[in-house]
């Protein structure tokens, strides 16, 4: 069941705070991680979307759970929502997040980390 696949002991940020902080003030890595992994959590919430992730990506169910609190990861899922316009709306009105945030969470990802 794809809903199980990200299952972590890391609980999921639901701030609606943090994830819609593009509108006050730049988005900083922390609001750029818990965007991802929303998304993350998003794409798992059906089969279908999940499998077109998996599938454009090429990494296997087992690899993305191993990974999903890596940048590398975090920056293909919200690479692959931002290439889907429809997906990308979904996705922020499901989750109250502005859909304007997912490329400055992007260029943050992408940033060497400190």
């Amino acid at each position: 069941m794809p809903n199980q696949l990200f299952k972590m002991g890391k609980k999921l940020p639901t701030t609606a705070d943090a994830l819609m902080r593009s509108r006050r003030q730049p988005i900083d890595r922390e609001a750029a991680e818990a965007i991802a992994l929303q998304g993350l959590a998003f794409l798992a919430e059906e089969p279908a979307r999940l499998r077109r992730f998996l599938s454009i990506t090429g990494l296997e169910p087992g690899e993305v759970r191993a990974r999903a609190s890596t940048p590398e990861l975090m920056l293909a899922v919200l690479e692959h929502l931002a290439a889907d316009e429809s997906l990308l709306l979904v996705f922020a009105a499901g989750h109250k997040i502005a859909a304007e945030s997912v490329g400055p969470a992007i260029r943050v990802l992408q940033a060497p980390q400190p």
